[in-house]
């Protein structure tokens, strides 16, 4: 089962997003050389693949992250490292660090425009600086970054400006998406709809774009996982405990970790014994969150899963004319796609 590895660094964060699930408060962060035995594990007992490094917030604790990329620039089993971050931690020291690792993806989330970015991302104290401002203030350097890409939120609050908050990264220079609405949360009848037709209009616009030649990337487009969300593979949370889920990230769901954790870093599992463990995930959800939650959240999914089926046709329709225009696919392609 393992061909990813999913790096809790840290719970703690500096926002308190609307929309964010994870439980932050009272739990340990990984040490750098906990984070440094993480990725040389996945590649001798596992056999490597990719590495997503997440939080809480993980620039929180930037030597542990610089660990985990340091194994993995050394470890040829480790295909990609995507680092997910709020952008905060971000500076010139870091862009040129991961610019210069050819294997590292960056992920920043952004909600768009700056009055949905700033309602939803609210401060933990006055002390954090406007993030919004912070991402402007390196804008130059992000527009010119290899291998980023900005993951736009859709909260059920913004769903009617999705297509509107879409267009705003855009006219900032920015190129390259993952679209994230909010799952196992609820939705209004009346959110749902606007979410359906925002990313209607989205579709629109990035059809539109390929057609005209531009370089456009929607990392949905290339990615799949058995559960929304959430990932699955070889998860190591912030207390250094291994789990096939990180399901447990979630404050409502963290009374289901007693259910998925099958080792430490110190006694980690079988491949078999976290394929046994993953089966048990979708009943976890489903008994937890409750039926209405998960009717949401499978709503949510099949919007998102019918844009993407949607686009697949005129993406390659796009990629064949670049190639026909004798333009390789690996320059095409801004940024390397994702699987898993």
């Amino acid at each position: 089962m393992p061909s990813t590895l999913i790096l809790t660094v840290t719970r703690a964060c500096n926002l308190r997003c609307s929309y964010c699930p994870t439980a932050k408060d009272g739990w340990p962060s990984l040490k750098p050389e906990q984070a440094a035995l993480a990725v040389r594990l996945f590649a001798e007992r596992y056999g490597g693949g990719d590495i997503k490094i997440f939080g809480g917030e993980p620039l929180l604790v930037p030597k542990v992250v610089e660990a985990a990329l340091a194994a993995a620039a050394d470890e040829p089993r480790v295909r990609r490292v995507y680092l997910s971050t709020n952008g905060l931690g971000l500076n010139a020291a870091w862009l040129d660090r991961l610019a210069a690792l050819p294997k590292s993806i960056l992920t920043i989330s952004m909600d768009g425009a700056p009055d949905d970015h700033r309602r939803l991302r609210v401060a933990q104290h006055s002390r954090v600086a406007d993030c919004y401002d912070h991402l402007m203030g390196l804008l130059p350097r992000l527009r010119a970054q290899p291998r980023l890409v900005i993951t736009q939120t859709i909260a059920p609050e913004t769903a009617a400006r999705a297509a509107q908050n879409f267009e705003h990264l855009l006219g900032l220079g920015l190129r390259r998406f993952n679209l994230l609405p909010g799952y196992y949360i609820r939705w209004t009848a009346d959110q749902h709809a606007q979410l359906r037709e925002g990313l209607r209009a989205i579709g629109d616009r990035l059809e539109a774009g390929w057609a005209r030649g531009e370089r456009l990337y929607l990392r949905n487009l290339f990615t799949w996982a058995p559960t929304p969300f959430f990932n699955t593979g070889v998860v190591v949370d912030s207390d250094a405990t291994v789990h096939p889920s990180n399901i447990g990230l979630s404050g409502a769901l963290d009374g289901t970790r007693g259910s998925t954790a099958v080792g430490t870093l110190d006694d980690p599992p079988s491949r078999d014994a976290l394929a046994a463990a993953a089966q048990c995930v979708p009943e976890l959800l489903r008994s937890t969150l409750g039926d209405e939650i998960m009717a949401d959240t499978a709503r949510v999914d099949a919007e998102l899963t019918a844009l993407c089926r949607r686009l697949y046709g005129p993406w390659a329709k796009a990629r064949a004319a670049r190639a026909a225009a004798g333009v390789s696919p690996g320059a095409a392609r801004t940024v390397e796609p994702a699987h898993g």
